[in-house]
């Protein structure tokens, strides 16, 4: 029997009637799941690990913590914990694909939702009522675009120069204060607390779309996106820190960007120590020579990260995530850290 049901007979409304609903950290305890973990084998195991990794970089005074993000587990319901890590201080600046910050977390700011849906449903039919789906998630394509025009907008405001896109996201945080339909994103905390967050591949997003067509109505005076100035801003956040962890969903240019940090500083004639701790989560593998930029131990052998406190994870990472954040945020080591601070360097 199908599992496609009702092909060519649903509406957009049929399709878009029940919100994504993100996971709240704060409202359970996983102190407990993760110990119990911490006695098993496999993947539990890992888990467990890199929690005491992760909270051992809370601990760490001197610890700059780096968040990555890559993949769509914003859109899957995972909003809410990376805007916590911010808001509780457990992360000190942001590494992310244009798709985490623009498209999910902007767009929702915007008063806009993500959808339950359903990965055996016919595509075809989705593209007839404007509808675009990640797995089993869906977006209005309507909505996506007035989130590419909201884009245009906010450049159009701004001064015709190069921007960074932590410049471009602060300016976003900024238009979110006073605009926002949904309180409390992730970029509208970040802003609230110096939290930088770099996009290195941004127009690879919405934001891309916005700012092609602020382009095409401003082609003689017009912002740009300068990713070499932001690689040495973020190289500038290595170099300031004692010592560094990273905390990675997925992989890809974020992951890359930030370990390429170590090598940056170094031919910049600036000493630097590897990144100290290191988690990544990730459903990639590794036997093809990728692994979304290499396992923690080969990156060691580019002298980006140190081998003694690493941890991979091969989960899908909204199963394994809310467990670990909320482990973190229970434990309380992050009431004991000094915020960095670190977007007012750039000011």
């Amino acid at each position: 029997m199908s599992k496609k049901k009702n092909i060519g007979h649903n509406s957009k409304k049929d399709f878009l009637k029940k919100p994504v609903e993100h996971i709240d950290i704060t409202s359970f305890d996983s102190r407990k799941i993760i110990s119990s973990m911490a006695k098993m084998s496999f993947v539990s195991r890992e888990v467990a690990n890199a929690s005491n990794i992760y909270n051992e970089m809370l601990k760490d005074k001197n610890c700059t913590i780096f968040l990555s993000l890559a993949g769509s587990t914003s859109a899957a319901g995972c909003m809410n914990i990376y805007k916590d890590l911010v808001k509780y201080n457990m992360v000190d600046a942001i590494v992310a694909t244009g798709a985490s910050i623009v498209d999910m977390d902007f767009f929702e700011a915007l008063g806009f939702k993500h959808y339950q849906g359903s990965q055996f449903q016919d595509d075809t039919e989705l593209r007839k009522n404007y509808i675009d789906r990640i797995y089993d998630t869906y977006i209005d394509e309507d909505d996506l675009q007035m989130c590419d025009k909201k884009i245009c907008e906010i450049a159009d405001s701004l001064d015709p120069k190069s921007y960074t896109s932590r410049e471009f996201i602060r300016e976003m945080g900024k238009f979110l204060k006073k605009n926002s339909k949904k309180k409390e994103s992730l970029i509208e905390i970040a802003y609230d607390n110096n939290v930088p967050i770099f996009c290195p591949a941004f127009t690879d997003s919405s934001a891309g779309f916005g700012l092609v067509m602020h382009q095409e109505k401003n082609p003689k005076k017009h912002l740009t996106i300068d990713a070499i100035r932001e690689f040495r801003e973020l190289t500038e956040i290595k170099i300031k820190s004692k010592g560094s962890g990273l905390f990675m969903i997925g992989g890809g240019v974020p992951k890359n960007f930030i370990q390429d940090t170590v090598i940056c500083a170094e031919l910049l004639g600036k000493e630097v120590d590897m990144h100290k701790y290191a988690i990544q989560i990730t459903v990639a593998d590794s036997r093809d020579g990728a692994c979304s930029s290499s396992t923690l131990k080969e990156a060691s052998s580019w002298g980006k990260v140190d081998v003694l406190k690493e941890q991979m994870i091969f989960a899908e990472a909204t199963s394994v995530l809310p467990l670990i954040a909320s482990d973190a945020y229970h434990k309380g080591y992050w009431k004991n850290r000094i915020r960095k601070n670190f977007s007012k360097i750039f000011i």
